[in-house]
């Protein structure tokens, strides 16, 4: 079981303490390379960007349908998943919220993919060879300076990035909806 955060700087250290105490961590709402690296550097489990909804922010900001490896979701995910595998971190990379099965297939090999049943259903009707893009000791070779986030540092390339930015506050409001929602539901059963 793991215990989904928002990848916030304080889910960050919250999901860190967790962590440390035997509680294992996904952070979502993961939109910037910041928020991924100061993810991996506090030892969390599990990481979960969000391929379709950054391709989604590029495509209405840029009017173009970006495809395969010049989608914005997937430059993210390599380039967090090269970083981590180069490093060697523990942290799993999952990418998740795929608008295509490009994407998925831009993304073969990555840790783990979170993939709906519509799109396990296309890619199973399709005759597309599916090949590894991402490889882990490949990763190991590639000349990566290495970052540091702290929490000044952090908030500052996190607001450098207007897609990261706009994503983590539109998904911290639809959390807290349903959150309200959960909570009225629950009072309602009683």
């Amino acid at each position: 079981m793991l215990i989904k955060v928002a990848s916030t700087w304080e889910g960050i250290r919250a999901a860190e303490r967790l962590e440390n105490d035997g509680i294992r961590c996904n952070l979502t709402l993961l939109f910037s390379f910041a928020q991924a690296v100061a993810c991996a550097d506090a030892g969390v489990t599990l990481v979960s960007p969000f391929v379709g909804r950054i391709y989604d922010w590029y495509r209405k900001r840029d009017g173009t349908d970006y495809v395969g490896d010049d989608d914005p979701g997937v430059k993210s995910v390599r380039r967090i998943f090269e970083y981590f595998k180069r490093f060697g971190y523990q942290t799993e990379v999952m990418g998740a919220s795929f608008r295509n099965t490009g994407q998925i297939l831009a993304l073969a090999g990555c840790d783990l993919l979170t993939i709906s049943p519509e799109l396990l259903e296309q890619l199973r009707r399709s005759d597309v060879a599916v090949t590894r893009r991402l490889d882990a000791q490949a990763a190991q070779h590639m000349h990566v300076d290495r970052v540091r986030f702290d929490e000044k540092h952090f908030r500052f390339e996190l607001n450098e990035d207007a897609m990261g930015t706009e994503k983590l506050a539109e998904g911290i409001r639809l959390f807290v909806a349903d959150a309200v929602k959960l909570e009225q539901m629950v009072l309602a059963a009683r």
